[in-house]
This record gives C-alpha cells, structure tokens and sequence, in this order.
C-alpha cells in the first residue's frame, strides 16, 4: 500500500497498463501525473515530455496510438480547448493503440480560469468518459480506460476534479513491469486518417457512433456504471456521478440520524457518465417516486434523464440544477448531497447535521495575491508602471493586457497594471483589436516565456504582418513557474532533461522581423523603464524580453543576488519600499522596516524604490 494522490495514482496506474508515450503540458490540477513520471525510474523503452502546447501534446500522443502503442496525453480544461481542433478530428478517426486523454476539471476554480465541464466536449466528439470518484477507483480504471479504448477502437477522455486529483489515499500498488519490445504498427488508412472530402468524413462520423456504441456495451459488460443500494418501491432514487458518489455513504448515515429513512433510497454510482447510462437511468425511474441528480458543474446527465423520463414516461419529480435546488457554480461538498436529499423529500435540514467547513477565509488575514520575493517580474512591473509617468501620460489611459501564469500577478496591489487576462497567448491578439479599436495611447502587451512558446508567436506574427504599433513584453524567467517550475523550451539547456536542447527567444523574435528589439534585466529598473518608455514613442512592432531566472529557481541552487540591510539612522517607516514592491521579505518593525533574510532573494528594487538610501545592497558573504 502506498500513500499517493489522485495524480500520483494515475501515473502509476498508466504505467502497470503499459503506457509507452505520455504527453502533456502544465496545467494545476493536472501537473502532477508527467512531474511524478519524470523523477521516476522509467525504463528507456518509455517516452514522457513536457511539449510546448496541449495541441501538439495531443498529436504526438495520437501518433504513437497510431503506431499502435499505448499513450497518454494529460491538461487542464483550459487545455483541452487547445487541443480541441485536433481532439474532434482524431476522434473521428479513432485509434489503434489505447489514448487517453486526462483532463483536470476545477469545480470551485481553486487553481484559476474558467469552471468548465469538459464532459461536454465527449458529447461532441462522441468520445466515452471515464470519472473516477475517489484516489483508489483512479489507479482501477486509468487501466480499464486503456482496455475500452483499444476495444471499441475511440480515444477515451478520463476525467478527474481537482478534489480527487489533489486527494491522498493508500492504494494497492504493483510495480510496473518492464515493456515488451513491440514493433510499430505501420497503418496506412486514407479513408481513415485524413478528412479529404466529404464522403471520407460522413464514414468517419459514422464510425465514430458506432464506436461510442460499442464502448457503451463494454461499460456495461464492465458494471463500471454501478447500482449500489435498492431501496423500498417508490421510493427516493439517487444518481451520482464522480466525486459527489464518495460522499453518499456518509450523506445516507447522517439520513438516517435525522429520520430521512434512507432504507427507502435507491442510489447509482456512475463512473463512466458518456455514453449516457440509459439502463441505470431507467431502472431508477421504474422503481422509484422522485429522483435526484447529483453532478458538479453542468447538469449533463440531468438533461439525460428528462428525456428517459418523457420516454418512459415518469410522472414523478427530478431534482438538480435545471428546477433546484442545486446550483451550476462550485464544487460539491457533503452538504451539498444531504441539502440535495432533503430537497428532494420536502424536508429542512439542520446546519448541525454535517460537519461544516472551517472558515478559513474569516479566519486568515486578506492579503494580495503577488509574485514571490526576488521575482524579476517586480521588476518588469516597477519599469512599466515608471515608464508610463514618465511619458506623461494617465496610468488608466494606457491599456496593458495579461497573460496566463505567473505575469497576471500584475493585476493585483501594490502594481495593478494589468488590464485582462483571457488565454494562452491572448494578450498580443487583444492588444491588436484595442489598436484596431481606435485606442491612441500606447498599448502594451504582457506574456511569460512558457506562454510565448505555446500560443504566443502566432499572435506575434499577425502584429507584425499587419504592422500593429503595440509593444510586446516578454516576460522570461526560464520555466514554466506557477505551474510547478516545471522546464519549458528556453529553459537552461544544463537544467532539461538529457537529449534536450534549449530554444532561445531571443533568437526567434528578431528573426521574425520585429520594428524594434531589447533584452533587459528587470533588476535593472532605470534601464528598462527607459527602454520600455522608448518603445511606447516607437512606430510598429516593438518586444522588450525582459529576462532574468526564476528566483526560486535560482535559489534552490544556492544561487542569490545580494543581502539587502537596512540603515536604521536613515529609516522614516515611510513605507515607500513596501508600498512600491510589495515584496513578501520586507515588513514593517518597531523603528525601521525589516528585511527577512530568508525571504530576501537581493533583487534591490526596494533599494530603488527608497528615496531616503535606507536600503542597501550587500554581496554575499
């Protein structure tokens, strides 16, 4: 038995079903599952990476199904938008090899952007879902997912929500045994694998069908979609889907000690939620008076079990989201499953039958969300903010658009200098429509290096073809950080794993032919303010990479950039350093600002920021 997460057993239950590739690119709840498979032993026969978007994660995914081996493309939701374009295509296709694609949903938007369902995107490509409830059904049936894939011939979309992802569990764990020397399957299938008219697509959708049928038979000859009490005769029937099912045995005790006779209910678990469970469904609506739909996120199976109810029928009530009481917003937790039942018997329910959450939000002080202590984006953030006084004109009159990871901390105190934040790669699209949109002040665009590999350069390119004035700033700390620093393209060629060679954007963005370049070092804040104040006068495309490692990064390695003192005799408490910086290693003591040597990473933008010279900067001892 071994503790481990959601992702630590999905990993390792890819590897005892004899997963050859897996893909994937950061994106937290997801991160875990390729960050756990690269610090393993793997045998050399394997290949996991880190690639440069979700899309071409996808296709070198399916490239190896193709080939007939087994593969593994992990994302976030936000990322399966990405992949999209190729995921429907391949669907359509199918696959030879077992391919699963995993995707991390995040009811309750613990870890940022939208609160998506990505079943839905199954229901378009006619792809089968797999969604485990717990850590220990996760390591189970990653394995059965590879099963159904390869028997009904159709990728398979295995969902996780960050709850089961990021839970810990002891599961039963066996060592992966070695692969087995297998040649490549060499398929050569117009008709299959190209989208070459009409006729071949119309065959192809078809196909597609049939193999959501087939693997509909297969989860059923599986009994993934379990009924797992029957209750009295009209009675309650409940049909819980993923996360919500690992809490009905509690919500049916505590029933039971607030009189709800929970002898009465009949209870689904579903597992497998697309192809819709029609017979499980139908079971419920023929022994039972009312029915409740428990589901996080979108009433999916819901609408499905309206249109078994017509079919068949039903003249009792459901209850869910569609006609309450549930709501379409956050993650369900038990109170959610016991408020559900009581709805749905016409009965209140004490605050003091479940255990409530500890109110950590009332509890814990409220403090901006900001970058790290010594992170170079402080800098990059000081220079904009200086460099648009200095040209004269309004902080609010000048648009700076976001970006995904860490670079939208821009947006919070003490900076507030970013405006948006819509996707990967965005900011350099939308600065173009606010140029578009008759805007005369300069328009600045802001994105990471990890994001400039994965979406940034075609939105790049258009700027410049299109000859847009607008000044991109790119933000290059040398890894992929808020996602768990985990190696991008530019990243130290030293520090990426074996056989890899570094890509370097400052390299790639002359050679697209931009008006204007700069390399600057955000430490340096005079320096790159002017640089920045410069460009924002420029006509056409001008890119400011802004570039210095990740503090933590560097840290890690022993490496620092100074020890910062404070001169006691020269310091007001004017607050200027904290109120400019924001830095997590500067507070305020009794007589003088404090400097937590722990924290202090000897960037000195504080020291720039003193206009008394209270700050100073030492070497390292």
């Amino acid at each position: 038995m071994k503790m481990v997460t959601g992702n630590e057993a999905l990993a390792r239950g890819a590897l005892a079903a004899g997963v050859k590739v897996v893909t994937g690119y950061p994106g937290t709840p997801s991160s875990g599952v390729i960050a756990g498979l690269l610090q393993s032993r793997l045998d050399e026969a394997r290949h996991v990476e880190w690639s440069t978007n979700e899309k071409v994660a996808f296709e070198i995914a399916t490239g190896a199904s193709w080939a007939g081996h087994r593969a593994l493309c992990t994302m976030k939701m936000s990322g399966l938008n990405v992949a999209w374009d190729s995921v429907i295509s391949v669907a359509y296709s199918g696959c030879i090899g077992g391919l699963v694609v995993y995707v991390a949903d995040d009811p309750g938007v613990s870890s940022g952007m939208v609160e998506q369902d990505s079943r839905g995107f199954a229901s378009l490509a006619d792809m089968p879902v797999i969604e485990p409830s717990s850590v220990e059904e996760v390591y189970r049936l990653i394995q059965v997912a590879f099963d159904l894939s390869e028997q009904s011939g159709s990728p398979v979309l295995f969902r996780l929500v960050t709850s089961v992802a990021n839970s810990r569990a002891a599961v039963e764990i066996e060592e992966p045994r070695p692969l087995p020397s297998r040649e490549p399957v060499l398929e050569k299938d117009i008709a299959r694998f190209t989208k070459a008219g009409s006729a071949i697509c119309l065959a192809q959708h078809r196909a597609a069908i049939a193999r959501l049928e087939r693997a509909g038979q297969l989860i059923r000859e599986w009994g993934l979609n379990q009924i797992s009490r029957v209750g009295e005769e009209h009675g309650l029937g409940i049909l819980a889907a993923g996360v919500s099912a690992s809490y009905m045995e509690e919500a049916l005790e505590i029933a039971s000690v607030i009189g709800l006779h929970p002898e009465t209910f009949s209870w689904v678990r579903i597992l497998a939620p697309h192809p819709f469970p029609t017979e499980e469904v139908r079971f419920l609506l023929q022994h039972c008076e009312a029915l409740l739909v428990l589901e996080e996120l979108e009433p999916i199976l819901e609408r499905g079990v309206y249109i078994e109810a017509h079919r068949t029928g039903f003249k009792g009530k459901i209850f869910g989201k569609l006609e309450g009481p549930l709501e379409r917003v956050g993650d369900y937790d038990l109170s959610h499953i016991v408020r559900g039942i009581g709805a749905a018997l016409d009965r209140s329910i004490p605050q003091d039958s479940f255990t409530p959450k500890i109110e950590a939000d009332r509890l814990a002080a409220q403090r901006p969300i900001t970058v790290c202590a010594g992170c170079p984006h402080r800098g990059t953030y000081m220079a904009i903010q200086q460099a648009i006084r200095k040209s004269g004109i309004k902080k609010n009159e000048v648009v700076v658009t976001g970006d995904i990871g860490c670079t939208i901390l821009g947006m919070n105190p003490p900076f507030e200098i970013l405006w948006s934040e819509i996707s990967m790669g965005a900011s350099i699209g939308l600065a173009q429509g606010y140029v578009h949109g008759g805007v005369k002040t300069p328009v600045i665009a802001t994105m990471g290096d990890s994001t400039f590999f994965h979406a940034g350069i075609p939105g790049l390119i258009n700027a410049i073809h299109h000859q847009v004035p607008l000044t991109l700033i790119v933000m290059d700390n040398g890894w992929t950080s808020m996602t768990g620093m985990q190696v991008n393209p530019g990243s130290p060629e030293e520090l990426q794993p074996p056989a890899h060679r570094r890509v370097d954007i400052a390299r790639i963005i002359p050679a697209l032919g931009v008006d204007a370049f700069h390399v600057v070092d955000p430490f340096d804040l005079e320096k790159t303010s002017a640089i920045i104040q410069e460009c924002m006068t420029l006509p056409g495309v001008k890119v400011v990479l802004s570039r210095r490692e990740c503090a933590l990064q560097a840290q890690r390695r022993g490496i620092r950039q100074g020890v910062m003192r404070v001169r006691s005799e020269k310091c007001n408490l004017c607050q200027a350093c904290i109120l400019a910086t924001g830095c997590p290693a500067l507070t305020m003591g009794e007589e003088t600002v404090l400097v937590d040597p722990a924290l202090c990473y000897g960037c000195a933008l504080c020291m720039e920021a003193c206009h008394r010279g209270a700050l100073e900067k030492e070497p390292i001892p």
